[in-house]
């Protein structure tokens, strides 16, 4: 990694006997588990934006980080760690990142486990809540032991947020500052993306979903990929290099009506909910509602629909600013 990065401490080694010694083996420790990475596909990634390989338990998982560019010596206001959802990746947050840098955080995104250029194990037993949250917990302890601030803000977007809503409950103020749930709701329903399941299983778990769903672009990308744009040949691009596995797991942790409200709700963390103006993909009153029963913020961001870390990443990084600025 480059010499950017820099601290020490995660959970258990701030508070440890060893003192300087020990955190300095642990940011030592940590900077080995953290190597430069590659661009992945065509999008642009700005400069501000520092490309990253974290080695976990379930193998290599991409990340992207974008530290402050302050005058030396001003204090980082806090470590953010960002969550992608269903199909998503952490170039979804290309937009915001930068932007939540410029306010003074150390802003980190991560693409989970079987998205995009991040291991991805074989098996849909490999992709339960449990392991997609287990490897939000380890993320977020790497990032501590490397940069010395124990606690991150933690932001899931749409299905990561109900990874990172299982990771807050258990690793509760010890691992977390507060969090952000961006276009996430309470629970699933049953039968959510039936559709999408019955199409991969269809095509036995061999083709993948934007495939299925652009039969006809699909056919032209296999002719010729330069006639698509650099955005729809990144979706394409990523679709095919996102685990089928994956994507069945993610499917039923959205499809189970389980509410963890009341779990969340005991760890007294300071808990933000916020949405697009236009969001559809998870119904509006249940965000809401969720974050009545929280005693939460509850936020609508305007001129955004499901995607306000891209349709609108100005409003969402002040948004996100001013609720960390109340809870560090």
């Amino acid at each position: 990694m480059s010499g950017r990065g820099g601290m020490s401490g995660g959970t258990g080694v701030a508070g440890s006997g060893g003192g300087a010694d020990a955190r300095a083996r642990a940011r030592t420790e940590a900077a080995q588990r953290v190597r430069p990475g590659r661009r992945f596909s065509v999008l642009p990634v700005p400069a501000s934006i520092e490309i990253l390989e974290l080695d976990l338990p379930v193998g290599p998982l991409t990340a992207f980080r974008a530290l402050p560019q302050g005058r030396p010596g001003e204090p980082v206001r806090g470590t953010a760690l960002l969550v992608p959802g269903f199909t998503g990746s952490k170039e979804d947050f290309v937009p915001l990142l930068p932007l939540l840098a410029e306010r003074g955080f150390d802003a980190w995104a991560f693409s989970q486990r079987g998205q995009g250029d991040s291991a991805a194990p074989a098996g849909e037993e490999h992709y339960t809540l449990d392991a997609f949250s287990g490897d939000v917990l380890h993320v977020a302890s790497l990032v501590a032991q490397l940069t010395g601030r124990q606690r991150a803000h933690l932001v899931g977007h749409s299905f990561g947020g109900t990874v990172a809503r299982a990771a807050a409950v258990s690793g509760g103020r010890e691992a977390f500052e507060d969090l952000t749930m961006l276009c996430s709701g309470p629970h699933g329903w049953p039968g959510r993306k039936a559709a999408e399941e019955a199409k991969l299983r269809g095509a036995g778990k061999r083709i993948d979903l934007w495939t299925l769903d652009r039969p006809e672009a699909a056919r032209t990308a296999r002719r010729d990929p330069d006639r698509l744009g650099a955005g729809e040949r990144f979706l394409r691009e990523r679709s095919m290099r996102t685990s089928v596995d994956s994507l069945l797991g993610a499917i039923d942790i959205l499809a189970d009506p389980a509410d963890s409200t009341p779990e969340l709700a005991v760890t007294a963390l300071p808990v933000l909910v916020a949405h697009g103006a236009h969001d559809d993909a998870w119904p509006q009153e249940w965000q809401r509602t969720m974050a009545e029963r929280l005693g939460a913020r509850y936020e609508v961001i305007a001129g955004a629909g499901h995607l306000p870390n891209q349709e609108n990443p100005v409003a969402t990084a002040d948004l996100l600013s001013d609720f960390w600025s109340r809870t560090s």
